[in-house]
């Protein structure tokens, strides 16, 4: 089993929010890869229950990026409690993950 690898996912509010996160993350070499995908979230906050757009962001990267790039989104979500989730990947394309391994190297 591989656990080199893993998926941190976040949301953000908006589009352009979570399209320049991801831009700065990939660009930074935290992740090699980020997706966005418009969700709609339903969450206890503030005292009631919550309904609205979101856009979740799963970045792919190493396991040991994830705890910099944790930070690095938090540090630029405008959220008073940023979710951050990270998944180890426990398999895949050898392929893949190579080029994972090579797009989050610094020295790249």
């Amino acid at each position: 089993m591989n656990t080199e690898h893993v998926v941190l996912s976040t949301t953000a509010d908006s589009a352009a929010n979570a399209a320049d996160l991801a831009r700065a993350a990939v660009a930074e070499r935290l992740a090699a890869c980020a997706q966005i995908t418009e969700i709609r979230s339903l969450y206890w906050w503030d005292g009631s229950v919550q309904d609205s757009p979101e856009w979740r962001i799963d970045f792919k990267t190493r396991a040991d990026l994830a705890p910099r790039l944790a930070r690095f989104v938090e540090a630029n979500l405008s959220y008073d409690t940023p979710e951050v989730i990270v998944t180890p990947i426990i398999g895949g394309s050898t392929a893949y993950l190579a080029w994972l391994d090579q797009e989050t190297t610094a020295s790249h």
